[in-house]
């Protein structure tokens, strides 16, 4: 089972509109369960982004760093690490 810090389920909430049209979460604890549920991670690095996307059958071997990094499934986390949501 995944941690998810504060920081990273906060993230999650403010920004989950731009993978979901509509809320799954509104509060942290559901944040943490929705994450949780959908087996959701946290990568280090936009390196390990690209391989988990491309793990997943996703072709981003043509996309800018700044592509890969404004995937709807991609949520950039101040400390420099990465939440992957799969909608």
């Amino acid at each position: 089972m995944n941690e998810y810090t504060e920081e990273c389920l906060k993230t999650f909430l403010k920004n989950q509109g731009q993978l979901f049209d509509e809320l799954v979460a509104e509060s942290l604890e559901e944040a943490e369960e929705f994450l949780e549920d959908c087996m959701a991670v946290v990568v280090d690095s936009l390196e390990d982004v690209r391989d988990y996307l491309e793990e997943s059958g996703m072709d981003v071997s043509g996309m800018s760093d700044e592509e890969v990094e404004e995937t709807a499934e991609v949520f950039a986390l101040d400390d420099g690490t990465y939440l992957i949501v799969e909608g």
